[in-house]
Order: C-alpha cells, then structure tokens, then sequence
C-alpha cells in the first residue's frame, strides 16, 4: 500500500451509530498509509464499537472523555486537534450535527470541535427522516456556511431494515474526502 500520508495527523471522532463499524476500516488504512490517527469516541460511540479496537488499529490511546485518563492529563484535551491536519467526525449523527450547529461542548468529541483550529470533516449517518428533517437540514447548511466538509450520506440499506438516504458513505468515499482535503496542504508538523 502506498504511504502517502505520512506526516498528516488526522483525529477522528467516532459518534454513536452502527455506521461506527465503518470507521475500523477508514482507520486502518489511514493509519496503513502512514498518517498518524488519534480517535475521541463519545459516550454512545463507544456502545457500538470499543475503544480498544480503535486503539488496536492505531496503536495510540483512544480518548473517550474530557476528565482524566489514566496515563494522560489534560483536563480540556484540546491538544488532541492541536497538532491535526484534520478533524474527521464518523458517523456524525443528528445529535452531533445539531451540537456543532449550536456550538454545545458537553462531551469530549463536541469539546474538540468547538476548540479545534484545523479543518472538519463529517459523515453523516441516520435513519431517512432524521436526514430529512427541517431542523437536521437547517443545521447542515449553517455548517456548510461555517466551512465545514460534508461527505454526504448515501442511498441504501439502514439499521431500521429500509432503503432510503442517510447511509453513511463506504469507508473508500470517506478516505478519498479526507485524502483530497489533507493533501490540499503540506501536513502541520513539518
């Protein structure tokens, strides 16, 4: 596999939804192409996929909340973006969405977005009619306004057992989003 990502540091924040399965392989290859991976989970994140399989396919420590971890202080974890080329957020479900809109930090992943100074990037993943929905929609166009990246949900299977909207994109569409935006600058830490 080709390393041309090394160099680019990228933190994912992993949402609660069952398109958190996806997020494994987007993390292994970013991480097989030699870019340095950092994963904050929230709460309900960590319900459909565990932590240490985050910290298995990065080997780095997983951060899933603002208050202590063992072996790492830093009570407001903002450094977690500091260093980052990219803040990948994965699924961004509805909650996550309307939290960024509105500027709400109450969780760590919310904490960073408000708090980072590199670029973001979300997926979005939820049922058709929460997609659908005026205020989700309002949400996304203020984001959209903010200079947020959108990787857009695709049409196909979802959790409730139904085709419509609100898949969260293939992990290949997501790499090809987040490698077009690193490489749209030389990674920060050179």
């Amino acid at each position: 596999m080709e390393r041309d990502l090394v160099g680019y540091e990228v933190t994912v924040g992993v949402g609660g939804g069952i398109a958190a399965y996806k997020v494994c392989t987007v993390v292994s290859r970013l991480v097989q192409r030699g870019c340095g991976v950092t994963v904050a989970m929230t709460e309900a994140g960590t319900r459909f996929v565990g932590p240490i399989t985050f910290q298995a396919l990065t080997a780095r420590q997983v951060f899933t909340t603002m208050w202590e971890t063992p072996g790492y202080y830093d009570p407001q974890h903002l450094k977690l973006t500091e260093g980052a080329d990219l803040f990948l957020v994965a699924p961004a479900t509805a909650d996550l969405i309307g939290k960024f809109a509105s500027g709400i930090a109450d969780d760590l992943v919310t904490t960073l977005m408000v708090g980072r100074d590199c670029p973001a990037l979300l997926a979005p993943a939820m049922n058709t009619r929460m997609w659908d929905n005026p205020i989700v929609q309002r949400n996304v166009r203020t984001l959209r306004e903010l200079g947020y990246g959108f990787i857009e949900p695709e049409e196909g299977w979802l959790a409730e057992r139904t085709i419509g909207r609100g898949r969260m994109a293939e992990p290949e569409t997501i790499l090809a989003a987040v490698e077009k935006a690193l490489k749209q600058h030389p990674p920060r830490s050179r």
